[in-house]
């Protein structure tokens, strides 16, 4: 008997293109929860599912195929996860760095200034989820590294990554003050 991707691959190399809706019926929503664990939008999950399986057809990556369409088909949605979020956070450092370069600029050095907004981001912090709070105040205020926090709060790592970021994402509106208190 042979295996439910053998048969679309065959039928696929038949020129048979109801085989590809075959495909992505089986392995959508699997390669985009697969590709969740690397990135933290379910949207940029589907994107990056969605852009592989418009390149697979496009490029008529099946002929290339040898076996299994599925070994390929989720290796490169994790290598292209990887490559978005590198991406990502390429930009989210530019991002960073502009700020950064606002708040040098002497007339945003008000200390006054920048007292009050330091006040208003702890009350921020303070609303945060538990644990998103616990994290954010450990990596930023207590600079502790990832693993620390993972095993002191006895969640992995990962765990401690999406509490991190989903605490970045709610004080985005305070992220110049963020970058102070970092570079302090």
């Amino acid at each position: 008997m042979k295996s439910q991707d053998l048969i679309i691959l065959e039928k696929l190399r038949a020129g048979d293109s109801s085989a590809y809706k075959e495909l992505f019926d089986l392995y959508y929503m699997p390669l985009s929860v697969y590709s969740l664990k690397y990135c933290d939008s379910f949207e940029l999950a589907e994107d990056i599912v969605q852009d592989l399986f418009i390149k697979f057809w496009d490029q008529k990556i099946y002929l290339k195929l040898d076996e299994a369409i599925s070994p390929y088909l989720f290796k490169a949605v994790k290598n292209n996860s990887l490559k978005a979020v590198k991406k990502q956070s390429k930009y989210y450092f530019e991002e960073i760095e502009d700020q950064v370069n606002v708040l040098m600029d002497d007339e945003h050095l008000d200390i006054e200034f920048l007292e009050q907004e330091k006040q208003k981001l702890y009350q921020e912090i303070e609303a945060l989820p538990l644990k998103s709070k616990e994290v954010f105040k450990a990596i930023v205020l207590e600079n502790q590294k990832y693993k620390d926090v993972a095993l002191e709060l006895g969640i992995s790592v990962n765990t401690v990554k999406t509490h991190y970021s989903r605490a970045l994402k709610q004080l985005r509106s305070s992220l110049d003050v963020i970058v102070i208190l970092l570079l302090v």
